[in-house]
């Protein structure tokens, strides 16, 4: 019993020593989607409070600049994290614009449900493209040409169509006072704004949970090497299917937004070339494939927009010649385009990020 009892009290006495700071564990690290999720609601919180900062005319271009990143954000699905390369986004975005259009216009349907019917449409038509393009093998040069080709031939059909009130369009109807269910506001009101940044903020969170989950794995995985992919098992349609059809839902919210913000839609503006360009060209240098390439591009494309049309209305002296000109900001997106390729061919993200790993 005694050398129970010192025992008992031995044990009662043991001390145990702190750690020493080689032993101290650490949290671990934030994951990859996680920090991209904080990052993005900082960007959110910080752009609040903008479009009661910016003048009116500054308000309108912010606005601009979140449309390209809608239509950005759903071209780098398809294209850069499925490696897809499509020259004919103007459809999915035209097809959100009519859309929405013909249900508010013919039946006075809120633009929110009309922005769900487009996102429908958009993903089936997207499928339905997708589905015939990869049954039958096409690739690389002859899928984007086949996608321009659809586009194209779409706003022939809307041109020509009774149904789609030919190459009139839509004007949408305005309406009294301030209807958040309308998505209607007037003209200077942050509204616009706020409503675009929560779409935008939206398609982006989309984007990296996508890319981050096991699907947007399989994508990228079928991307680099195809063959491989369907090697180990990988249902390399149905992936490609999901990710044009999300890739056309999130640029039909672009096409529909654009349609209830500019009130007016038609054949040219909804399914025309320039609109793929438009949807091309931020993701091309902010960085294809990346999660912030389609931000930083549509910020540096929004804002130099709005600066050749400025210099095209009011050229200083020297410049007199350039004065009521048009075409200027499509050359300068040619020249930018042409140093990114050259200089920084990642894009500005892709190659910021490729530097700061070595």
């Amino acid at each position: 019993m005694s050398e129970l009892a010192s025992e008992s009290s031995a044990v009662g006495t043991i001390t145990i020593a702190p750690p020493s700071n080689a032993e101290v564990v650490k949290a671990p690290p934030l994951r990859p989607q996680n920090r991209q999720f904080a990052i993005l609601a900082i960007l959110v919180v910080v752009a609040i409070p903008l479009p009661l900062i910016l003048p009116a005319a500054q308000g309108a271009v912010a606005v601009r600049i979140l449309i390209f990143l809608l239509m950005a954000v759903g071209w780098n699905i398809m294209s850069g994290f499925g490696g897809m390369f499509s020259f004919g986004h103007a459809a999915y975005f035209g097809l959100g614009a009519y859309t929405s259009a013909y249900l508010l216009v013919k039946h006075n349907v809120s633009p929110w449900i009309g922005m769900l019917a487009g996102m429908a449409v958009a993903a089936a038509v997207a499928v339905v493209i997708g589905y015939f393009s990869f049954r039958y093998k096409l690739q690389g040069a002859y899928f984007a040409l086949a996608t321009f080709a659809f586009a194209e031939m779409l706003r022939l059909i809307v041109t020509s169509s009774a149904f789609a009130n030919k190459s009139v369009g839509y004007s949408v109807p305005l309406i009294q006072g301030s209807s958040l269910w309308q998505i209607q506001f007037p003209a200077d009101s942050p509204a616009y704004f706020w409503v675009a940044l929560f779409l935008a903020g939206a398609a982006v969170a989309i984007s990296i949970g996508f890319l981050h989950s096991r699907a947007g794995r399989y994508v990228t995985a079928i991307r680099d090497d195809e063959l491989a992919a369907a090697s180990l098992g990988a249902p390399v349609l149905r992936h490609k299917l999901m990710t044009v059809a999300l890739s056309a839902a999130i640029t039909a919210v672009a096409g529909a937004f654009y349609t209830q913000y500019y009130l007016f839609v038609n054949p040219d503006l909804g399914f025309g070339s320039a609109i793929s360009i438009q949807a091309i060209v931020p993701v091309v240098i902010g960085g294809i494939g990346t999660v912030w390439g389609p931000v930083v591009g549509a910020i540096i494309i929004g804002s130099l927009t709005d600066v050749t049309a400025t210099l095209l209305r009011t050229p200083p002296g020297f410049l007199d010649f350039l004065q009521g000109r048009s075409g200027l900001d499509v050359v300068l997106y040619a020249v930018l385009v042409i140093l990114i390729v050259r200089l920084l061919p990642k894009g500005i993200v892709g190659t910021l990020a490729a530097r700061w790993r070595r």
